[in-house]
């Protein structure tokens, strides 16, 4: 099994929207482009947000960035500004 999960990347992703707005993340997909965006980043040189990393491979930090609230995802309305 993969951890964290999906369900729990999604729920600390979308900690901090209140009730009655649309979450910023609603699918697996979308945690996937994240987190691949993210690990392309940290290969073409961009330095890891976590201390220490449970494992060297860029997706796997990526991973553990999003899950520890290090990384932001950023709504469209956002990306736009």
């Amino acid at each position: 099994m993969i951890h964290p999960s999906y369900v729990e990347l999604m729920k600390v992703v979308n900690n901090d929207v209140e009730i009655g707005e649309e979450p910023v993340v609603n699918s697996r997909y979308s945690i996937v482009l994240a987190a691949a965006k993210r690990a392309r980043q940290i290969i073409d040189g961009a330095e890891p947000l976590v201390s220490n990393p449970k494992c060297p491979k860029p997706l796997s930090i990526a991973v553990d960035e999003l899950y520890q609230g290090k990384v932001k995802i950023l709504t469209e309305d956002e990306d736009q500004n």
